[in-house]
């Protein structure tokens, strides 16, 4: 049986008990909620500067996954179970190779997502960087960052998984651009993160990969020229 337990001082958080079966029968799919050894942590809506720097990097990693193909970009709420009976977690963003995509199904990701990202919160600094730091990297997820964008505390972490199962900080180059370890290309350019108002995501995309996004475009204009000209041909 559910038992409800004493929310935190702000009221931003609220803590069930509960078995992983109740759990998903009590979610739904606008229910940001984490599940850990019985326990059930229930977030309330993010505020803004949460919501737009999500939005900014799911946008940015899903566009670049889709131009190259690389795999499959979700965010929150969708549940990634870590290990059975353990733990159910929703990342604020998590990404997934296109070698791993039998992990997806059609109710959450079965195992360790390839890339994790969690914006953090004024409740959440302690579960992002200890008690979600553990768990991803004996999980195996190959590549976690830590985006901290409040105010007067701006800061992200990035960290790789080495071949020991141990993570290991990975810095930004001098020129402020952070290189990505699990899609191949991408880099970052850390005081984005920080501007408002966030650039505009298909700019970013555009500083990433000029040449590739050069070419599709070019080969989908190529193509639509080629569909007008077939119909007219057809119409002689």
């Amino acid at each position: 049986m559910t038992a409800f337990v004493t929310t935190n001082q702000d009221m931003s958080e609220k803590r069930h008990q509960m078995s992983y079966e109740e759990f998903r029968a009590f979610l739904d799919e606008h229910t940001h909620a984490e599940w850990v050894a019985g326990e059930v942590t229930v977030f309330m809506p993010p505020n803004t500067i949460h919501q737009r720097l999500t939005g900014f990097l799911f946008q940015i990693l899903a566009l670049y996954a889709d131009l190259y193909d690389l795999g499959t970009v979700m965010t929150a709420p969708f549940e990634m179970r870590l290990r059975a009976g353990m733990s159910a977690r929703e990342p604020d963003v998590l990404f997934v190779t296109r070698e791993h995509l039998d992990r997806l199904t059609p109710e959450r990701l079965e195992g360790p997502a390839d890339l994790v990202v969690e914006v953090v919160s004024d409740t959440s600094v302690a579960r992002d960087r200890a008690d979600k730091f553990y768990e991803y990297q004996e999980a195996g997820v190959r590549e976690y960052w830590i985006i901290d964008p409040r105010p007067s505390k701006e800061r992200a972490d990035f960290y790789h998984l080495l071949p020991d199962g141990k993570y290991q900080a990975a810095l930004p180059a001098t020129d402020g651009r952070y290189h990505a370890l699990v899609l191949p290309g991408f880099w970052l350019n850390v005081a984005w993160l920080w501007q408002q108002p966030l650039p505009m995501p298909l700019l970013v995309l555009a500083a990433i990969a000029p040449r590739t996004l050069q070419d599709l475009l070019a080969d989908r204009q190529s193509s639509a020229h080629d569909h007008l000209t077939s119909e007219a041909d057809d119409e002689r």
